[in-house]
């Protein structure tokens, strides 16, 4: 799959990569949000440590579900057989166990579950009921009850009761008008690195007419170039892996800021947040001034390097943006820094003389100039 994958990177048409290898396009995006920019090694190292966690992960969530199971059925007198059938029913409803497991937890039979006794026949007031229910939608089952009783039919009030929820009779309680729920309160301003990164996505094109997309993550206090990211499609899935590897690297921030894409709302995003607790902040939609950091990074990066820059591959363009990205950090001076770079507010670099700047180049040549030679 990663070699498939590596095929396409290579620049290959996505169209040829699935027709030699007998692959849909579906299967192959599905691939690619996985492997993209995993090495053999590093997968088959992700794919052992994943299997290892899943088997930790099943015996300790078996022991917590059977805990949480007793915890449900704690204080209720467990004797007859009605009560054991109720408890079985209950533990299956809010933890969604199998019979089995479930029966063995409370100490019942199956047999015993399943049993089913014999009612007779209530067709003709259920059906009478449906039908006064219909008529008065506002009325709880009381109030039909009386009405019932107008026509010779006086069930027995619990029975009444059980009939009318079975049907889903139950009168919907109707909420109060809508208020505000109080003013937008104004995003505070970082007071030091690592408290609020800024997520965004920059497209651009190779020489050959093929699109990319550009993963910009941003702190705003620093105003540093955490990461850029490039590749020709960018999943919810891949964007929280990035975000992993990066908080491996840099630590968990406080806040995390981006826009309403569906890549950033996916269901891996919003579980990666809730697992690694880190708070999200989506903006207001259209409203990108919202987002005014990493709006301003797009505009030097588009005007500094990608409209500066022929990209002729993936490859060719990962290795101008790891030049350009270290230059920004290292080299450029930061006007509202007062002329200093990132690294050095982030104190990744002391002050002092900045280095030379980083060639970024325009060709077909990809190796970025190597500062060694030049010194």
């Amino acid at each position: 799959m990663i070699a498939i994958v590596k095929e396409q990177e290579a620049g290959t048409r996505t169209a040829d990569v699935c027709r030699k290898h007998g692959i849909s396009d579906a299967t192959f995006y599905k691939w690619k949000a996985k492997y993209g920019g995993l090495e053999i090694s590093e997968a088959r190292r992700l794919k052992a440590l994943e299997d290892e966690n899943a088997r930790l992960k099943r015996l300790l969530g078996d022991a917590m579900l059977d805990n949480a199971a007793l915890k449900e059925i704690a204080g209720k007198k467990l004797v007859t057989p009605d009560a054991k059938r109720r408890a079985v029913h209950l533990i299956r409803d809010k933890l969604n166990l199998s019979e089995r497991r479930a029966c063995d937890i409370v100490g019942v039979a199956r047999r015993v579950v399943r049993y089913e006794p014999v009612r007779s026949d209530d067709g003709t007031l259920r059906q009478r009921l449906r039908e006064l229910a219909t008529e008065r939608r506002r009325f709880g089952y009381r109030r039909l009850g009386y009405l019932l009783a107008r026509e010779g039919l006086a069930p027995n009030h619990k029975k009444l009761l059980r009939i009318y929820r079975e049907e889903g009779l139950k009168v919907r309680r109707r909420g109060g008008r809508k208020r505000a729920l109080g003013t937008r309160a104004p995003m505070t301003v970082p007071q030091e690195p690592n408290q609020r990164w800024s997520l965004d996505f920059v497209s651009d094109a190779f020489v050959c007419g093929r699109r990319f997309r550009i993963l910009a993550v941003f702190d705003d206090f620093s105003r540093e170039c955490l990461a850029l990211v490039a590749d020709t499609s960018l999943s919810g899935a891949r964007v929280a892996r990035e975000l992993t590897a990066l908080l491996g690297e840099r630590g968990k921030p406080l806040l995390i800021v981006s826009d309403n894409g569906t890549e950033l709302t996916s269901v891996a995003i919003l579980r990666w947040s809730q697992e690694r607790q880190v708070e999200w902040h989506y903006i207001a939609p259209g409203k990108p001034t919202q987002n005014a950091f990493v709006e301003s990074f797009n505009g030097r990066l588009r005007d500094e390097c990608l409209n500066e820059t022929l990209f002729t591959s993936l490859a060719h363009a990962r290795t101008v943006l790891a030049a350009w990205r270290h230059d920004y950090n290292t080299v450029r001076p930061h006007s509202q820094l007062g002329g200093r770079t990132p690294a050095q507010i982030a104190g990744q670099r002391g002050p002092g003389h900045a280095p030379d700047h980083v060639a970024i180049p325009s060709t077909v040549k990809h190796e970025p100039k190597d500062s060694t030679s030049e010194r």
